[in-house]
């Protein structure tokens, strides 16, 4: 069940499998303003800048998830925890807290604002042990999403790719968490759809 909000900033989170065009909807909404925090790209900083996270992660994998200039080194890591489902849990028990933490001072630090934008791949529906009071789901086809994909990083096969798609969450399973649906799919215009859920987040409850 979504969070209504009681306050601002209201909390959107926005997801959608590889190549459904999440990351081009949360550069709209930063076109208006809106501050996006992308959990990815924040947690693999944290893994090469948080001291605290450096620590706990060598004290998880050993000091080989690092390099000798202090690099986090992912194919390494990504090679140990692979096989291994019991060390990558882990790996996540002691990322996710620092990502949290982040997150809740980025929050606090944007908190003049109408809403914020969260971007992750993998997402609750709002208010399910999260602080969301709304989920958008970007969504398209599977063909034009390996089409993207294709595109902008020429050297992964189809086939590498219909793998990728397969062992993330289902279309149906983020539909069925979303409050909100954007339909990326050349067929219908993006924009508008964006601009009518910033205008609606903009004077909800105004």
């Amino acid at each position: 069940m979504s969070q209504l909000p009681t306050k601002r900033p209201f909390q959107v989170g926005v997801t959608g499998g590889i190549g459904s065009g999440k990351s081009i909807v949360c550069r709209i909404f930063q076109a208006f303003g809106i501050p996006v925090y992308v959990a990815d790209e924040r947690a693999k900083w944290l893994t090469e800048h948080d001291p605290i996270l450096k620590a706990d992660i060598i004290r998880v994998l050993g000091p080989q998830a690092y390099d000798a200039a202090g690099h986090y080194n992912r194919g390494w890591v990504a090679s140990q925890v692979f096989t291994d489902p019991a060390l990558l849990s882990q790996l996540n028990g002691v990322i996710h807290p620092r990502v949290m933490a982040d997150t809740a001072a980025w929050v606090n630090e944007n908190a003049n604002q109408p809403y914020l934008i969260k971007e992750a791949a993998i997402m609750k529906a709002a208010g399910d042990s999260n602080s969301l009071n709304w989920v958008i789901t970007v969504q398209a086809p599977i063909d034009l999403r390996i089409r993207r994909i294709r595109q902008r990083d020429p050297h992964r096969s189809e086939a590498e790719i219909k793998n990728i798609i397969e062992r993330q969450v289902s279309d149906a399973d983020r539909v069925a968490i979303a409050d909100f649906v954007v339909e990326n799919n050349e067929s219908q215009l993006l924009l508008p759809q964006v601009v009518a859920l910033h205008e609606a987040f903009v004077n909800f409850n105004v």
